[in-house]
């Protein structure tokens, strides 16, 4: 990665805007849409925005705000950033931030205007959906491993709340009534390559949904790094029968 990428709460925070111009103008709007205070100057200012368009300028303001610790987004100058400003995929309270560590602009906008056609208006509705269940999942599934992957299963690809198929307002709540946890099963991934575009669809989708990970001394980092993060790394041949959850073995 090229970054950490984070989500910064900007609500009525006081954010700097130096510069004036179409540049300027489109970062203002973007901070506004966020709920910031799109401000010139402000002592308690954290992070500012340089959208100014002469060089020399720009490095003063860029100098000046840095030099009292302000992280700073140099518009048109990567080098100069503490921070990009991702193309924004918005269906509130999911936000699909898409980067590229301010080397195309224009490539993350291409990325961001097809995923705008693959996620459903309604990809909000199902996010508040399920928040608004949080109480009713911990008493249906009390175990937190049980509850994150009986909600694993559901929005997977296929299941009961997939993301990225339409679904209606009351789509948790019936799912909900019939839920249950799903069982134990052990896939395996046998590899071509070590390199790891050349997994299948399923191969990848089954690392990203693994609770526990059984690799060969031989797999390469590049393939370990297309896992689930927090998934459970394991020596020895998986449990028999298997345990709950899914168990990815790499070979």
């Amino acid at each position: 990665m090229n970054g950490l990428p984070i989500l910064l709460r900007t609500a009525a925070v006081p954010v700097i805007l130096r510069g004036t111009g179409e540049a300027a103008d489109a970062k203002r709007r973007l901070l506004e849409r966020s709920g910031a205070l799109v401000v010139a100057d402000h002592p308690d200012a954290r992070i500012a925005v340089v959208a100014i368009e002469d060089e020399a300028e720009a490095q003063a303001a860029i100098a000046e705000l840095k030099a009292r610790g302000v992280l700073v987004n140099a518009v048109d100058r990567p080098a100069d950033c503490d921070f990009t400003l991702p193309a924004i995929v918005d269906r509130s309270p999911v936000l699909v931030a898409v980067s590229t560590g301010g080397v195309s602009a224009g490539l993350a906008a291409a990325i961001r205007q097809r995923l705008e056609g693959v996620l459903p208006p309604g990809l909000g509705t199902l996010a508040q959906g399920l928040g608004a269940a949080r109480a009713a999942l911990r008493a249906r599934f009390p175990d937190g491993g049980t509850r994150r992957r009986a909600i694993g299963a559901a929005v997977a690809e296929g299941g009961a709340l997939d993301p990225l198929v339409p679904h209606g307002d009351d789509a948790v709540t019936r799912w909900l009534a019939d839920a249950a946890p799903p069982a134990g099963r052990v896939e395996t991934i046998r590899l071509r390559s070590a390199d790891p575009d050349d997994l299948t669809l399923r191969e990848a989708r089954w690392l990203g949904q693994a609770d526990r990970l059984h690799a060969a001394a031989h797999v390469p980092p590049a393939i370990l790094s297309r896992a689930r993060a927090d998934a459970v790394r394991l020596e020895g041949a998986p449990a028999d029968p298997p345990l709950p959850g899914l168990t990815v073995v790499i070979a």
